[in-house]
C-alpha cells in the first residue's frame, strides 16, 4: 500500500477547495506529479505543493484501493477533502474543513478533530469517522436537492449541529452526542442514532426511515403521534437499552407517513 503524507506548510487565509486531495487523484502519481495538482484558492488555481510538504513512503501504488492519504495540521479552512471518492483511505490528523467527503462512494475517512459543514453530503457509500464535532448539514441533500446521503456510514462522538440527515435515504448516521435542530429533515430512509439529546423539529416531513434520540426532545414536532412504549427495542441492526416512546409521522406532510421516531422515555 502507497502511503502519502501531506503536512500543512503555513496557515491557510483564504479557503482551499482541494477535491484533488483523493485516492483516485493520488493513484499511480509520484511525488512531483502529486505536488503539481492543482486546487482552487478564492480565483486562482495553485499547485497543492503551495500549501503542503508531500511524502511518499514506497512506491506510487497502481490503484485508490492501495492508496492512504494521511494528513497533519489544521485543515480546516481545505474544503471538499476526499469529495467523490470510491476506494482507499484518508486519515487526518487535525480539523477538517466543509463538504469532507461529499458524494463518496467507498473507501473510509477517519478525521481526529473537528469537521465542517456539509461533510458525507449526498454520500452513497463508505465510511466517514469524525471523532469531535461536527457543522451543519452533515449527511444531507445539498441546496435544490431533496435527496441526502443514500448508503454508507457516518460517525460523529461529539455533536453535530442542525440539519443533520436532511433528505436522508439510505445509511447509517451515529451521533455520540447532541444535535441542535430539524434533525432528519426529510428524512425517507435509512436510521439516524444521536446518543444525546434534541433541540427541536425532529423528523419534520419525515415519510420513512427511522430516527433515535437517546435523551430528550426540547421542543417534539406537532406532526408526530405516540404508537406504544418498548422496552430495550432493536432498531434495524441497533440494539437500545432502555425503554423509549414510539412516535410515527410527520402527519403534518401526509396522513401515510411512515416516519419513525424513538426517544427516550423521561
Amino acid at each position: 500500500m502507497a502511503e502519502i503524507i501531506l503536512k500543512i506548510r503555513e496557515k491557510i487565509g483564504i479557503m482551499v477547495e482541494a477535491e484533488a486531495i483523493s485516492p483516485e487523484s493520488f493513484a499511480g502519481k509520484g511525488k512531483e506529479e502529486i505536488e503539481a495538482l492543482l486546487v482552487w484558492q478564492g480565483p486562482e488555481k495553485l499547485p497543492l505543493s503551495r500549501f503542503f510538504d508531500v511524502e511518499l513512503s514506497g512506491s506510487p501504488s497502481a490503484s485508490a484501493e492501495e492508496t492512504r492519504i494521511i494528513m497533519q495540521g489544521d485543515l480546516s479552512r481545505v474544503k471538499r477533502i476526499g469529495e467523490g471518492m470510491k476506494a482507499g483511505s484518508i486519515e487526518i490528523d487535525g480539523p477538517a474543513g466543509m463538504h469532507l467527503g461529499a458524494e463518496m462512494a467507498g473507501g473510509s475517512i477517519v478525521v481526529k478533530g473537528n469537521a465542517g459543514s456539509w461533510s458525507g453530503r449526498e454520500m452513497k457509500g463508505g465510511l466517514l469517522h469524525i471523532k469531535g464535532n461536527c457543522g451543519d448539514h452533515v449527511g444531507s441533500a445539498y441546496r435544490g436537492s431533496w435527496r441526502g446521503m443514500t448508503g454508507g456510514q457516518i460517525i460523529v462522538e461529539g455533536n453535530a449541529r442542525s440539519q443533520l440527515g436532511g433528505g436522508l435515504a439510505g445509511g447509517q448516521i451515529t451521533v455520540g452526542g447532541d444535535v441542535e435542530n430539524f434533525c432528519g429533515i426529510r428524512q425517507s430512509a435509512g436510521l439516524i442514532l444521536v446518543q444525546g439529546s434534541a433541540v427541536r423539529g425532529v423528523g419534520a416531513e419525515m415519510n420513512g426511515g427511522t430516527i433515535v434520540v437517546g435523551k430528550d426532545i426540547l421542543q417534539p414536532s406537532p406532526g408526530f403521534e405516540e404508537t406504544g412504549r418498548e422496552e430495550d427495542p432493536t432498531v434495524g441492526e441497533v440494539k437500545l437499552e432502555g425503554r423509549f416512546v414510539k412516535l410515527s409521522g410527520d402527519y403534518a406532510l401526509s396522513k401515510n407517513a411512515k416516519g419513525t421516531i424513538y426517544c427516550r422515555e423521561v
